[in-house]
């Protein structure tokens, strides 16, 4: 019975968050369609040709206009709301596990539809900022596999690797375990590299690419970290100089 309960709050959920969706890319679309139809109506006279490219820019350039007012207003709602995940073991029937797919629900609008467009621009940062991280100056993000913003803290000049995961949830047991993830200034996390929840990364550290860091990792200042799972480097060379 209780799978049953089960499915049928998801199926619920999916299609609450259907309808939200509608209206989020409802409301982003409204500027590039009145851009669209105001160079159709511009272009009345036009050529052919001429006509349909300054259709097709408009569309062009109306898709980035729907991708950064997306932003902003998937931002602007989170914020207006004060939505925030609190660090904690929950049950995934709780108010919290539906606050926490309710927000990364609103994160993967964005993910699924225009983030590529943004890595490595400022845009990234405000988006991140929007959805409730801590960011230092100078934060480069080419990874749109960042989730659970709220539970994120960056320090300064940090660099973030293409296709690096960072995440703060994860389930175990049945139950939803949220918990910061917290790193340093000046740090390389390497491509394709996963952060989990509860680590935490000191200044000047490297994160390999590829390495998965396990939940609650500490690494050391300046350490590197490596592998699968990732080890410490300096670590590793302490244990073969006692044993020379």
């Amino acid at each position: 019975m209780n799978w049953l309960l089960m499915t049928l709050a998801q199926a619920l959920f999916s299609i609450f968050m259907y309808v939200m969706g509608a209206l989020f890319f409802g409301a982003a679309l409204v500027p590039g369609l009145a851009l669209v139809m105001k160079v159709w109506t511009w272009t009345g006279e036009f050529a052919l040709l001429p006509r349909l490219f300054w259709l097709g820019t408009s569309i062009a350039m109306g898709y980035f206009i729907f991708g950064l007012t997306l932003i902003l207003l998937v931002g602007t709602f989170r914020t207006v709301l004060n939505l925030k995940l609190k660090e904690g073991v929950y049950s995934l029937t709780s108010f919290e596990a539906f606050k926490w797919a309710f927000m990364g629900s609103l994160y993967l609008m964005i993910n699924y539809t225009f983030v590529d467009f943004v890595l490595l621009t400022p845009f990234a940062n405000l988006m991140f900022r929007l959805l409730g991280a801590k960011l230092g100056k100078n934060v480069q993000f080419n990874s749109k596999y960042v989730y659970d913003a709220t539970l994120l803290e960056i320090g300064d000049n940090t660099v973030v690797g293409g296709g690096a995961i960072i995440i703060g949830h994860l389930v175990e047991r049945g139950k939803l375990k949220l918990k910061k993830v917290k790193i340093g200034k000046n740090v390389t996390v390497g491509s394709h590299c996963t952060i989990m929840p509860g680590c935490e990364i000191g200044d000047n550290a490297i994160i390999g690419a590829s390495a998965v860091l396990l939940k609650d990792t500490k690494v050391e200042a300046r350490d590197v970290w490596f592998g699968i799972p990732a080890e410490s480097l300096r670590h590793k060379k302490d244990i073969e100089k006692t044993t020379e």
